[in-house]
């Protein structure tokens, strides 16, 4: 019966132990620590969120070391590095990522992003065309339509970056910024009717949108 009750607390304390151990010793989350910073950065904490970032960043870099071809860690990379403005590395990496796999439409999304910040505007809507072509209902399709609508406005296209728009739009609805795009462009294409309706709307999902508000004036 002693050896009973000593050994109840014994293996309590063996379990504790474990469990500080497991903690002490838990691989780092590159992943988790990006979604983290997207969060602390959608509240305006920004500072905090490049924090996180930039610890995702090392994590990726140090798993690479490990394993050169693993294409989740350049994702997880390239993803943190848009996030601080790293456009040049993005796409350093980037490229590097389509090496082991030219088909990673991750790593294509993001690069099609950092060409555009980086003014590449061809490369940029090469990569965008190309996830858009081959992952119809892709996590970053939005995404991906808007720029392309944002190249074409930047180009004067004015019709074809309003295709674009509308099909950002219908996959998501509730950016006001990019129906205000889509009410330019038609507003510059000579649509003031759906120029207005565009306008309306981004005012519907923002009512304090001063633009948009000079927009529904300009075409009513």
């Amino acid at each position: 019966m002693k050896t009973a009750k000593f050994a109840l607390p014994i293996l309590i304390l063996l379990s504790l132990t474990a469990g500080i151990f497991a903690q002490t010793t838990e691989k780092p989350d590159a992943l988790l620590l990006y979604r983290r910073g997207r969060d602390l950065e959608a509240v305006g904490r920004t500072q905090e969120a490049d924090q996180l970032y930039n610890q995702s960043i090392e994590i990726c870099k140090q798993e690479l070391v490990a394993n050169p071809r693993n294409l989740d860690s350049y994702t997880v990379m390239v993803w943190s590095l848009l996030r601080i403005d790293e456009y040049a590395q993005v796409v350093s990496y980037g490229q590097e990522a389509l090496k082991i796999n030219a088909n990673d439409y991750r790593i294509i999304e993001a690069l099609g992003e950092a060409y555009f910040y980086l003014n590449n505007f061809s490369e940029s809507l090469r990569m965008m065309e190309k996830y858009i072509d081959s992952m119809p209902t892709g996590e970053r399709i939005s995404i991906a339509y808007f720029f392309v609508g944002e190249i074409y406005r930047n180009q004067k296209k004015y019709n074809k970056a309003d295709i674009a728009y509308t099909a950002a739009t219908y996959h998501e609805k509730n950016l006001p910024l990019w129906w205000f795009r889509m009410g330019q462009v038609r507003e510059q294409a000579g649509d003031k009717a759906g120029a207005n309706a565009a306008y309306q709307q981004a005012l519907r999902l923002n009512p304090s949108y001063r633009e948009a508000q000079q927009g529904v004036s300009r075409t009513s």
